[in-house]
C-alpha cells in the first residue's frame, strides 16, 4: 500500500523559513518522480515542484528562487525547503505521486504565513 506522510508545517512570519518532509513507503521510492502540491483556502490544488528519479527539478513560477525540492533515496524521504515565505504561500501542502494511473497524495501539512 502506498503511504505518504507529510510533516514540518506550522505558523511562520513573512520572510521566514520552513522545511517540509514526506516519508514514503509501499513503492520503489528511488524510481519514482515525486511532487509537492498545495491547496490554499478556497482555491484548487496547485502543483508547486516536481523532482524526477534522476534529481531533475522544476518549480512553479511563484516559488522559483525561494523553494528547493530534494530527495533522500536512502531514507525514502522527500523534502521541500521553503525560504522567504509570503502570506500567499499559506496552504495545505501535500506530497504526491502518479501511481497506477491515479494521483496519490498524503494527508497534508498546514503552512500558515502571517505576522
Amino acid at each position: 500500500e502506498v503511504q505518504l506522510v507529510e510533516s514540518g508545517g506550522g505558523l511562520v512570519q513573512p520572510g521566514g523559513s520552513l522545511k517540509l518532509s514526506c516519508a514514503a513507503s509501499g513503492f520503489t521510492f528511488s524510481s519514482v518522480g515525486m511532487k509537492w502540491l498545495r491547496q490554499a483556502p478556497g482555491k484548487g490544488l496547485e502543483w508547486v515542484s516536481i523532482i524526477n528519479s534522476r534529481g531533475g527539478r522544476v518549480y512553479t513560477d511563484s516559488v522559483k528562487g525561494r523553494f528547493t525540492i530534494s530527495r533522500d533515496n536512502t531514507k525514502n524521504t522527500l523534502y521541500l525547503q521553503m525560504d522567504d515565505l509570503k502570506p500567499e504561500d499559506t496552504a495545505i501542502y501535500y506530497c504526491a505521486i502518479d501511481y497506477s494511473g491515479a494521483l496519490v497524495r498524503g494527508q497534508g501539512t498546514q503552512v500558515t504565513v502571517s505576522s
